[in-house]
């Protein structure tokens, strides 16, 4: 099967990759077309065209000898690209896109193009039960198949970089009128303490693009950057992240019903990741960051803390 030309990775792409990785990714964006062209050759696939999003990686559609729709991903970072298909093999049968194919000398891998298009099928209407749902049975498969070793530790992220990035922005930014409610939030990263129990193989970006539905309505959680640790850090980041400043309050609710945590156990992750996320959103200058705002403020008055 003939492969197409697919040309310069998108303006828009190369520019959030090398935000993110820095000038040091520049070379790789110039290789990246040549190295999904000699997937799609090795897997004979045919090219479609690019598909522009995502910050780690780039992505195009493209059409197996069968006829089957399929997403060509190449990562920049070989260690990212080696744990999310891991990840997404650990989870094979769950809800998440299936793995058709991988190279590791690439670092590209051949994913099933859920609901046959970019962002999937059209979103039923109890979207996001169905989302907490899947993610339930995400955390569950973790359990079951987890490997040691596999993946990066939740301890180690929050103890070596969201940790520390909290308390340097909250040091170097001017924080003006925001002051007041970071401060008051801030005693929520004392509450972070993780249940051995309920270690799984967590997803850690579910943000609502990267869970699309498929032709039969059902959710599947794409893109992970998954780590090792406490449940509770994914459920909060769903609670704070799904669809920001909508209908955070329900799925708090729903988060506790489906996993089991109580409200007060995840009310402090909740808190701490709006607070991470208020103060990246104001150094970036980012237009998200008073909606932020509102969340946190919200989390912090209608969820109880645990030691009033």
């Amino acid at each position: 099967m003939a492969t197409r030309t697919l040309g310069e990775v998108p303006a828009g792409c190369r520019q959030r990759l090398l935000a993110h990785y820095g000038q040091e990714a520049q070379a790789w964006l110039d290789a990246a077309p040549d190295l999904l062209e000699q997937a799609a050759e090795r897997w004979k696939l045919s090219l479609s065209d690019y598909h522009d999003a995502g910050h780690a990686s780039v992505i195009a559609t493209a059409t197996a000898f069968d006829g089957r729709p399929l997403l060509l991903k190449a990562w920049t970072d070989p260690a990212r690209y080696r744990h999310e298909v891991s990840a997404l093999r650990l989870w094979a049968g769950g809800p998440t896109a299936d793995v058709v194919e991988a190279a590791d000398d690439l670092a590209v891998a051949a994913l099933e193009l859920v609901g046959g298009c970019p962002g999937g099928a059209e979103r039923p209407e109890r979207e996001a039960q169905m989302a907490a749902a899947a993610l339930q049975g995400l955390h569950t498969l973790g359990q079951r198949r987890r490997r040691t070793n596999s993946f990066p530790l939740l301890a180690d992220h929050l103890s070596t970089e969201m940790l520390p990035r909290i308390r340097r922005r909250m040091e170097t930014l001017d924080l003006d009128t925001w002051r007041l409610l970071v401060d008051a939030a801030f005693p929520a990263l004392a509450g972070l303490q993780e249940d051995a129990s309920r270690t799984t193989v967590l997803h850690t970006d579910l943000y609502r693009e990267n869970v699309p539905f498929d032709w039969l309505g059902h959710p599947r959680l794409l893109d992970p950057l998954p780590m090792l640790g406490d449940a509770a850090f994914d459920w909060a980041f769903w609670t704070v992240y799904y669809d920001l400043g909508h209908g955070t309050d329900g799925r708090l609710a729903a988060a506790a019903r489906i996993s089991r945590i109580p409200i007060l156990v995840l009310a402090p992750w909740c808190r701490a990741l709006a607070l991470d996320g208020l103060l990246y959103y104001l150094e970036a200058g980012d237009p998200r960051a008073p909606r932020m705002a509102e969340v946190l403020a919200g989390l912090s008055a209608s969820t109880p803390r645990r030691d009033s």
